[in-house]
């Protein structure tokens, strides 16, 4: 595990920041080089997966992407929690695992002995804790890289559909079957096959998923031969399958078939050094424009760590999203900016009437006009990308009104209205 961490040229008023990427970064997952340099250096990425990262002294820090490969990195501390977690976002290449906290860390490189081998793979974890994001990393680390990812999610569609999907039909196979399909086994031929939220597959087409496991075939639905197929197969629940076992919703012998090594991500907050690190590849993922150069303040990142955050990362990065969009033209994220999810209410709107709002009943006309307003003007920053003149124009204020706006509805308690971000 870990990447090639190069910081030849750079100044010694960085040394403090090159140690710790030398030491951090080292650990972490990923391949290629990283190359540390001065701000202004004109150097370039030499293949596709290396990755540069420009640093700069200065009283404003801030995170800025200058490209695919390149992120500008401004920080007046190298020993702030944001500052290291800022390097380690920047560090990652998106969509993949950004880990800081010492059980991430060993069960990423538990995951890349994973990789390296054949066997099928058991993810297990809280919904929203990352587990199609360790399949991804699985399947890039793996010998199947080059080959095809293809994600299922096994609660989405009922039994019949599923199967069809999962394994193909022949033209005719059942009604409205006017053409031939591969299904998602053989689509996913000589790479990965993610089964998402396995633990909702119903028993009659476990034991079919089994067969496919054991044999290396599928056979599709019409047809009396089986075909070979070249899959690795890896599966995520968040369901406590020994106890489905137990009450007879999951077959026994497809648990075992696939927990050779299973791999456990658990909640965001037993894991809170990936917090930081998470909010700020967060902030370039989602800013409007990640040029701009973007910071979480110490009182905020002090505000997310302290959060319990039962929805995981994915309540995370509605957090951040909601933040940006309430930071408007600022690019720092204050305390003020940050709304839970748990705080969020839910609304009046354009078709909605009192009577259909939980808790509008009993309440007076004033109240919800004005979380109608604070619903209206974050749909609005939305649509404009937080900018606030854009949204000022939009709703025929004042920019000066819309501040005024603003201003009044957070402090009514009333921007925390969103019921999640978009």
């Amino acid at each position: 595990m870990g990447r090639t961490i190069c910081t030849k040229g750079l100044g010694k008023n960085h040394a403090a920041m090159a140690d710790f990427a030398t030491a951090a970064l080292s650990a972490m997952p990923g391949s290629g080089e990283l190359q540390l340099c001065e701000a202004g250096n004109d150097v370039q990425a030499r293949r596709r997966n290396d990755r540069l990262i420009m640093l700069e002294h200065g009283e404003s820090p801030s995170l800025a992407r200058r490209g695919a490969n390149m992120v500008h990195l401004r920080y007046d501390d190298a020993h702030a929690a944001m500052t290291r977690a800022a390097i380690l976002a920047a560090a990652t290449e998106q969509g993949d695992p950004i880990v800081a906290d010492t059980g991430s860390l060993a069960l990423m490189m538990l995951a890349e002995r994973v990789a390296a081998s054949t066997i099928p793979v058991l993810i297990e974890g809280p919904t929203g804790t990352g587990k199609e994001v360790l399949s991804r990393f699985i399947h890039k680390a793996s010998a199947r890289a080059e080959g095809p990812f293809v994600a299922v999610n096994c609660a989405a569609m009922p039994e019949a559909m599923l199967e069809a999907l999962l394994f193909g039909h022949r033209k005719g196979a059942f009604t409205g079957a006017t053409e031939a399909s591969e299904g998602f086994f053989r689509a996913a031929g000589g790479g990965t096959l993610l089964l998402d939220e396995l633990g909702e597959m119903p028993l009659g087409l476990q034991a079919k998923l089994l067969r496919a496991l054991q044999e290396g075939e599928v056979v599709p639905l019409g047809a009396t031969q089986p075909v070979k197929v070249d899959v690795r197969v890896i599966a995520c629940t968040n369901r406590d399958l020994p106890r489905e076992i137990a009450e007879g919703r999951f077959r026994e012998d497809l648990y075992y078939r696939l927990n050779v090594f299973p791999l456990r991500l658990t909640a965001l907050r037993e894991r809170t050094e990936d917090i930081a690190p998470l909010a700020a590849a967060l902030l370039l993922r989602h800013a409007h424009d990640p040029a701009r150069g973007w910071w979480i303040d110490d009182a905020a990142l002090a505000r997310l760590e302290a959060h319990k955050w039962p929805g995981n990362v994915r309540e995370l990065e509605n957090v951040i999203r909601r933040a940006l969009l309430l930071a408007g033209d600022e690019t720092t994220i204050m305390p003020e900016h940050i709304v839970f999810d748990h705080a969020a209410s839910p609304v009046m709107t354009a078709a909605a009437s009192p009577a259909q709002i939980p808790g509008a009943r009993g309440r007076n006309l004033s109240a919800i006009v004005r979380q109608s307003e604070a619903q209206v003007i974050l749909d609005t920053l939305d649509d404009n990308h937080g900018n606030r003149g854009a949204t000022a124009k939009a709703l025929g204020i004042s920019e000066r009104t819309l501040r005024y706006r603003l201003a009044s509805l957070r402090d009514a308690g009333l921007l925390a209205v969103a019921g999640g971000a978009r």
